[in-house]
């Protein structure tokens, strides 16, 4: 990491930094900046160089100020995942996109990023990881959209503070292809349509569904999962009803008897039995976070939810 890359790499990094609170300076080389916040001292590095690397990670860093001495924590970045540094915090390319990401939606909704450094590990024989790690699997395996924003993320798009927790909500999640045709005298009116769609597996709220990637893997430990209050077969007879009322067409038809022109207006619908529907069960993430009020931040798009998902529903 040399040149360009490194400096473009520190910029970065300052960035994030800097959304967090801290105050960045310069420092002597080899160490790219250091950062300060509320008494908290950290120094930065940059780079690939083992050799480098290796000084950095061996040497112990304090500031004196005043009549105070304040020992110096040491983030390192590196692209090189064979290096080793059991004295520092590691950022490596999935840290750096995770930490990125918050803290340009940070800067989005004008709000300080939420990042810890007071649990770092530190110690011989520890990688250095974050505080925050990822959460436990549960066991539960369950079809569902993929956790996209981490709990500090919802946190800050809430902007409360309170208990978090994240819950499963079931929806329905449906394709349907509509065929055939209806004739009224010299009208022909074609049904061919297709399309998918989803609705709330509890209040039977209809939410976007396009391009949504649907996983089916564990879920993290201690999450809820809600059971549904409308049965498959009610879902799919709503769905069917919503799809009849969107392809109805009014056709009006001109008459000439002699010197007068009537016209006259038809409701044409579908047959239902010309409707195909796929329908299955999937669940949508939920971050809820509990302070003075309640607000829920849906786990895969980072949108806030006008109304809770669920209305006293059951967990499992």
């Amino acid at each position: 990491m040399e040149g360009k890359v490194r400096e473009n790499a520190g910029n970065a990094v300052r960035a994030i930094l800097e959304t967090a609170g801290f105050e960045v300076q310069e420092v002597d080389a080899p160490i790219d900046f250091s950062a300060m916040r509320e008494g908290e001292v950290l120094l930065v590095l940059c780079s690939n160089d083992p050799s480098e690397i290796g000084e950095f990670d061996r040497t112990k860093y304090c500031l004196k100020m005043e009549n105070e001495e304040l020992d110096c924590k040491k983030l390192l970045f590196t692209l090189d995942e064979s290096v080793r540094a059991d004295h520092c915090i590691r950022w490596g390319a999935n840290e750096f996109v995770r930490y990125a990401g918050e803290a340009a939606l940070a800067r989005v909704l004008e709000r300080t990023l939420s990042l810890s450094f007071a649990g770092a590990r530190e110690e011989a024989g520890k990688t250095g990881e974050q505080e925050t790690a990822p959460p436990s699997p549960s066991g539960i395996i369950l079809p569902h959209l993929p956790i996209k924003v981490s709990r500090q993320a919802a946190e800050q798009i809430a902007g409360i503070q309170g208990s978090v927790s994240l819950r499963f909500m079931p929806h329905w999640f449906y394709q349907y292809e509509s065929s055939g045709e209806q004739v009224y005298k010299d009208h022909r009116i074609p049904f061919d349509s297709q399309g998918s769609g989803a609705i709330n597996a509890i209040n039977g709220m209809r939410v976007a569904a396009e391009g949504a990637d649907v996983t089916e893997d564990e879920i993290p430990a201690g999450s809820e999962v809600v059971k549904p209050h409308i049965p498959k077969e009610d879902a799919s007879e709503r769905i069917a009803k919503e799809v009849i009322e969107q392809l109805t067409q009014k056709v009006r038809i001109k008459q000439v008897k002699g010197d007068a022109i009537f016209y006259e207006e038809k409701v044409i619908k579908p047959d239902r039995k010309n409707i195909e529907i796929d329908i299955r069960q999937m669940y949508v993430p939920v971050w809820q976070v509990r302070g003075k009020k309640i607000v829920e931040v849906n786990a895969f798009s980072g949108e806030i939810l006008s109304e809770p998902m669920d209305e006293g529903v059951e967990i499992l």
